[in-house]
């Protein structure tokens, strides 16, 4: 895994962590390997948390 992946629970916003993602799609031209789809993983963890949090903030 990525040293610069954060662990779930981050303060990072939805949109970070969406652009993090798009960024590991296009490195893995599209097929990802085990670890980037282990990575892929805790990040769409981490950004439905981060989506979560910003709908409780607005409400």
């Amino acid at each position: 895994m990525s040293p610069d992946v954060v662990t779930p629970g981050s303060l990072r916003s939805a949109a970070e962590v969406n652009e993090q993602i798009r960024a590991l799609w296009l490195r893995a031209g599209g097929s990802l390997s085990a670890r980037e789809r282990e990575e892929y993983e805790l990040l769409v963890i981490e950004w439905a948390a981060a989506v979560r949090g910003e709908v409780v903030e607005a409400a």
